[in-house]
């Protein structure tokens, strides 16, 4: 096992967590406003804590993602370098969504609701290969 790109997790965070502003801000706020109303599932409580939680969370995420990396090694991964996305988006893709999807049938939660927040999930682990990949 290789050493792991601490410095790699903690921009992978940062650019998770701007991915989110952007996803959530412009380009689908205004959805899930018209979706779940403008104080969301509830009246919208300390939006700095849950801010600081989503980076706590995105943060163990990024360091998983890291230590699999490191596990991965950098030699396969310089022949391989697909291997960023594809480990990135199949975990998004193959247990993040699926849990969150099975979670939201039981809340009940709107399909159009699932699937903005389904493209985040892929788009947040993506750009964190993304940043590993860079951080080579």
């Amino acid at each position: 096992m290789g050493p792991v790109n601490w410095l790699g997790v903690v921009v992978a965070t940062i650019v998770a967590l701007a991915v989110s502003a952007l996803w959530y801000g412009p380009i689908h706020g205004r959805a899930r406003v018209e979706e779940l109303g403008p104080g969301g599932l509830g009246q919208r409580i300390a939006p700095w804590r849950n801010f600081m939680a989503s980076g706590v969370l995105l943060l163990v995420s990024a360091t998983m993602i890291g230590h699999m990396f490191a596990r991965v090694g950098a030699p396969t991964l310089a022949v391989k370098p697909w291997l960023y996305f594809m480990m990135t988006g199949g975990l998004a893709g193959a247990f993040i969504i699926p849990a969150m999807w099975f979670n939201y049938m039981n809340l009940r939660v709107s399909r159009r609701m699932a699937l903005i927040d389904a493209g985040f999930w892929l788009l947040a682990y993506l750009a964190m290969g993304l940043v590993f990949f860079v951080m080579r």
